[in-house]
């Protein structure tokens, strides 16, 4: 239970809930600590309190309520079945829904980001069962990825689907990725897998630049070096003209104010790495306008970017090495711990396992 920010959790008992037509129990596998758990613990984020944290998971089914369980395809589900879902419950219905914001929905929903609810605790991962509504967005792991692997699928991987999705074809062009954590990461093995001309990683940490070269990067630059000479590099590898599109991890100004001057006039960029709070951007809307420029912003995703982050990652856990980003395990009693752990190493990411 998170109940303060600054504060230890706390490890505490509720009843397994009796379910309702359409509900399901899930028996927690694996359970992976996402920057914004950190955020949260550490209050650089508000997140509501008390309740369970957690929305990077994987599990079987453990319980059905009468009628049976679907997936999202609508296919029945099976006790036993290894399954995730969609961190962002929606309704399916209301305005924001049914104009493709899901996560906006008016309804919404957000595992492990819930305050408690007496019957309805069980909503993180960081618990040995999580409790799912009817119309939660179901899908099962395909049989070759692996727990660790599939347990950032409906956070990180399914982001950067959705990324991609707002960005568009990449095949044959320059990409900039900014930032080498787990989004970063994955999208470096997304645009390579994509057919991208150049995959050039823009990272402080020299460890994360050279594993980045390891997960589809051609060109991994410090971006402490003068913008200046980062803007010469990518100018080198496209012809004078600059990137054709640029993808935000990191999270901080100076990558946005950076990453806009590296696009070529009609370049894309997405923006999705900051997800708390920051200083304003600097950019001047001349340059914009006058270099035909397209911002997105992403937060969160749709279903079916789930659905291809699994399959993405069923394709590609052979090729990239996946398994190595959860880089410590714990057992779930010693969650403090893995905070802690998590909070001062900075690893890509670490698993609790009930």
């Amino acid at each position: 239970m998170f109940r303060a920010a600054g504060e230890p959790l706390t490890l505490e008992q509720f009843p397994i809930p009796a379910l309702a037509a359409g509900e399901l129990l899930v028996r927690v596998r694996c359970a992976t600590i996402c920057g914004s758990d950190l955020h949260s613990c550490f209050g650089r984020r508000p997140s509501p309190t008390p309740g369970i944290l957690g929305h990077e998971m994987v599990g079987e089914i453990a319980g059905i309520g009468p009628g049976g369980g679907l997936d999202y395809r609508g296919t029945p589900l099976q006790l036993a079945d290894r399954v995730t879902w969609s961190m962002v419950w929606s309704c399916g219905q209301c305005f924001y829904c049914r104009h493709g914001l899901r996560p906006k929905c008016d309804r919404l929903m957000k595992f492990g980001h819930e305050k408690l609810i007496p019957g309805r605790a069980l909503t993180g991962g960081m618990a040995e069962y999580c409790h799912l509504p009817p119309g939660t967005a179901i899908f099962r792991v395909p049989s070759n990825v692996p727990d660790s692997v599939a347990c950032p699928a409906n956070c990180a991987t399914a982001t950067v689907v959705a990324v991609f999705r707002h960005a568009g074809p990449v095949t044959g062009e320059v990409v900039i990725i900014h930032g080498a954590g787990m989004l970063g990461l994955t999208a470096c093995a997304m645009a390579a897998t994509a057919g991208a001309a150049h995959v050039v990683v823009i990272e402080p940490d020299p460890g994360r630049r050279q594993r980045a070269l390891r997960f589809g990067a051609d060109v991994a630059l410090d971006s402490a070096q003068p913008p200046a000479t980062i803007v010469e590099h990518v100018l080198e590898l496209s012809s004078g003209r600059g990137a054709d599109a640029a993808l935000e991890f990191a999270g901080y100004p100076e990558s946005v104010e950076l990453g806009v001057q590296l696009l070529r006039p009609g370049g894309r960029f997405v923006i999705a790495g900051a997800t708390f709070p920051t200083p304003p951007v600097q950019l001047s809307a001349e340059h914009i306008v006058r270099r035909m420029l397209r911002l997105t912003g992403v937060y969160n995703y749709s279903p079916e970017d789930l659905e291809n982050a699994l399959a993405f990652l069923s394709g590609a856990v052979d090729r990239y090495p996946f398994q190595e980003l959860v880089e410590a395990n714990y057992p779930l009693r010693e969650v403090n711990a893995a905070i802690a752990f998590a909070e001062r190493e900075r690893p890509t990411r670490v698993a609790l396992v009930p």
